[in-house]
């Protein structure tokens, strides 16, 4: 009975009973409330602070519904003309995505049993839901209105995308599977079977996975240089065009510096394309790059102020030196990654088999991670430079920032050209072996080897051969050539030593001295009766010395 009483009567994983739909709904309705607040404190804080503000307090939130929605990369219209405004605030839009990731995350991993539609789709849906009211708000005449299809459309998208993303990273941590409770495999890369086996960089996904991610953050790091390296120079200059694009009075102030600092990661991004060659556009007609500078009219903010006077590159083009440096960083981590090879778990050799042993990668297959990596890294360039572009209004600006295509194949161009000569020397490096060729490296590199006279001795760390890598020196079965070269000199040695590892050091020499002593015994025998009473004397029939082996040549008989 005390038994009964003690176990549950429901046994039930995580959290008791199931969670209803309606509290995820409230989630996602929570998640996208908390991000409009974010944006919607700043802009009526500064409507408070404004004197004889135009608008009212419905414009101002208005004003915050459009930032929210170019936060989600959604086009808005300007004016009565609907001029397009595309531009997205990339710091908007990274708080928006990471909100959405975790959430999605979180409500994954929780364990115990659920309806159908809840966890990350009832989030969804709570979500978009307050996405369409605010839409709906803003689609009315005024400064900035929205487009109800468009607008909801990319919103729907964005969290669907962020949620899903979230979710899955917690399953393959182990979470949200329900009464299961089993863990799903993470996935691996998977090369087709007739890609050669030397140009297969196996068990390398996670390997390319961090390179990309390397590549990409030395690109964010060079466009923050040159974003920094501007700043410096508008103040040293005297100029002060950054600072007297700000205005005048503290509401004004205040106003251009939140809208700055939205912006600032778009600005980073520009900087890494500047860098990377292709510059990028203030306008159509326009060209900002280390080769030169072409500008027209551009409106009074300060991150324009920054922009490089127009004329000609000259020390400007140092900054092409950056993305250099950014290709650095996945050189070293794919040439580790070959050096150490197929010591991954599930990973396999270069033949085919699996090897916990660790086998280097081909030099080919390094240079296909490499590639791999870089593409990686071109691809998030050109939709980083898709997203921090756009228009900010008909005409002229219709077109500002990167290119998104010259901007993906310039990083990808830098990250092959710097990462596949250093990654194949950082693996050279690791293995030992300099560029002089194999033999050359194990010259180098005499751990666990011999090197005598030119030849290698596999296993052996003494002159003369090793029985199987032991300290006990033996005897050559074959004396070494004289007179015949070094080359053949260090062959002898090779296959000597090849003979003595195939036993062990201690039975192969009692088999040497088994055989001596039965040689002795034959001598005795074969000797005459005679001679066999001088074994006593000077010259007897024979002896044999048991220490060393050796058999001395029988005397003549008195």
């Amino acid at each position: 009975m005390t038994q009964l009483m003690g176990r549950p009567i429901v046994e039930v994983p995580g959290e008791l009973g199931a969670r209803p739909v309606l509290a995820d709904v409230l989630t996602g309705v929570r998640t996208a409330l908390l991000g409009l607040a974010v944006v919607a404190v700043p802009v009526l804080g500064l409507w408070v602070v404004t004197p004889f503000a135009d608008d009212g307090a419905a414009g101002a939130v208005r004003l915050a519904g459009v930032l929210w929605l170019l936060g989600h990369g959604a086009p808005v219209l300007r004016g009565a003309a609907d001029a397009p405004l595309t531009v997205t605030p990339l710091l908007l839009g990274l708080l928006v995505v990471a909100q959405l990731y975790r959430v999605g995350a979180r409500v994954a991993a929780r364990r115990g049993p659920r309806p159908r539609w809840s966890g990350p789709p009832a989030v969804w849906c709570g979500y978009c839901a307050v996405a369409v009211a605010v839409v709906a708000h803003c689609s009315g005449a005024g400064l900035f209105h929205a487009r109800v299809l468009p607008d909801v459309l990319v919103v729907t998208v964005l969290a669907a995308a962020a949620t899903a993303a979230g979710a899955r990273t917690a399953r393959r941590a182990g979470g949200g599977h329900g009464l299961s409770g089993v863990r799903r495999p993470a996935s691996r890369w998977r090369v087709p079977a007739r890609v050669p086996a030397w140009a297969r960089p196996d068990g390398g996904a996670a390997a390319v996975r961090t390179a990309a991610l390397a590549a990409g953050a030395g690109l964010v790091a060079s466009g923050a240089a040159v974003l920094a390296v501007a700043a410096v120079v508008d103040a040293v200059d005297g100029s002060g065009q950054a600072m007297a694009a700000l205005g005048v009075g503290p509401a004004a102030v205040a106003g251009l510096v939140l809208l700055s600092v939205a912006l600032l990661p778009n600005a980073v991004v520009w900087g890494a394309a500047y860098a990377l060659g292709p510059g990028f556009a203030v306008g159509e007609g326009t060209a900002v790059a280390p080769g030169g500078t072409v500008l027209g009219p551009v409106p009074d903010f300060p991150l324009f102020a920054l922009v490089a006077e127009p004329g000609a590159g000259g020390w400007r083009l140092a900054a092409c030196l950056l993305p250099a440096l950014a290709g650095v960083a996945p050189a070293l981590l794919l040439g580790r990654a070959a050096a150490e090879g197929a010591t991954r778990p599930g990973a396999r050799a270069t033949d085919g088999r699996p090897s916990g042993a660790g086998a280097p990668w081909h030099p080919v297959a390094t240079g296909v991670a490499v590639l791999a990596a870089a593409l990686l890294t071109g691809a998030a360039a050109a939709v980083l430079g898709w997203l921090s572009g756009g228009a900010l209004a008909g005409g002229r600006m219709a077109q500002l920032g990167p290119v998104p295509w010259w901007t993906g194949l310039a990083a990808a161009g830098w990250v092959a050209a710097v990462a596949v000569p250093g990654a194949l020397l950082v693996r050279a490096r690791a293995l030992g072996r300099p560029w002089g060729g194999p033999l050359g490296g194990a010259l180098a590199r005499p751990t666990g080897r011999g090197v005598v006279a030119g030849g290698v001795i596999e296993g052996g760390t003494a002159e003369g051969g090793v029985a199987d890598g032991r300290s006990g020196t033996e005897e050559p079965e074959a004396p070494m050539p004289t007179g015949a070269g070094t080359a053949l000199a260090g062959i002898a040695l090779v296959r000597t030593a090849r003979v003595g590892t195939a036993l062990a050091g201690r039975t192969r020499r009692a088999a040497l001295l088994l055989r001596v002593r039965a040689y002795a015994v034959v001598l005795r025998l074969g000797t005459p009766a005679g001679g066999a009473g001088g074994t006593d004397g000077d010259g007897g029939a024979g002896a044999t010395d048991g220490a060393d082996g050796a058999v001395s040549a029988p005397g003549p008989a008195n």
